[in-house]
């Protein structure tokens, strides 16, 4: 199993890119929204992948984010959905889009999709939607495939890394935990998490936990 492509991109398609590891070139599709974010050609890249095995066929499928390839497994579990129309759907709303639509029983949002009709729209929503808690944890766990670095000389001191900034995915994550802690039940957790979220997309982890408490709150 090919699970993370690093090397140059070589060109682009429509639909897919061809990057070179060490002479090796890779076919690997994407969606609109990860190849409009790629970088130039001849520019290091780095896609986390799956492979498509058929009798007659062996597709890559890349992914910026390990968040976003876990969707793409989850979404082709379910009936009617194939590789190109997880890639629809992934390519209009994006990992953190599909995490709230679906906790949030958006279907319409699935639906604006190209090829994605109402009837499958509803049904990835209703298959999907108790699993969106721990897909929508994994976004404070996870982060961009690290682009190809050259090798240090012998005599080139250490690179030192900065620590990561927060992500949106890291603070929805964060608050998903919160509330899990405080006994609020992962489907309820995860729906109020994504409706913050979706109204405050700058909110940071605290923010997130405070409103989502509100909404939370029993109603008088």
């Amino acid at each position: 199993m090919i699970g993370r492509i690093a090397g140059r991109l070589e060109y682009r398609a429509t639909d897919h890119v061809l990057i070179d590891v060490r002479g090796v070139g890779y076919l690997v599709y994407v969606s609109d929204r990860t190849l409009a974010s790629m970088p130039g050609e001849g520019e290091a890249v780095a896609l986390f992948t799956d492979l498509l095995v058929r009798e007659d066929l062996l597709q890559l499928f890349g992914f910026p984010t390990m968040l976003e390839k876990e969707w793409h497994r989850l979404l082709m579990t379910v009936q009617g959905v194939g590789a190109r129309a997880s890639m629809a759907i992934l390519g209009v709303l994006g990992a953190e889009g599909v995490s709230r639509s679906i906790a949030l029983g958006d279907a319409r949002s699935i639906q604006a999709a190209p090829g994605v009709g109402p009837k499958i729209a509803q049904r990835v929503v209703l298959e999907l939607k108790s699993k969106a808690p721990s897909v929508m944890a994994m976004g404070g766990r996870e982060a961009e495939a690290p682009v190809l670095e050259d090798e240090p000389t012998p005599a080139a001191a250490p690179k030192r890394r900065t620590p990561a900034a927060p992500t949106r995915a890291g603070n929805t994550a964060d608050a998903l935990s919160a509330l899990a802690n405080l006994g609020y039940a992962p489907g309820d957790a995860a729906a109020a998490v994504a409706m913050t979220a979706s109204e405050l997309p700058d909110a940071d982890t605290t923010t997130l936990i405070r409103m989502s408490l509100r909404r939370l709150a029993p109603k008088d």
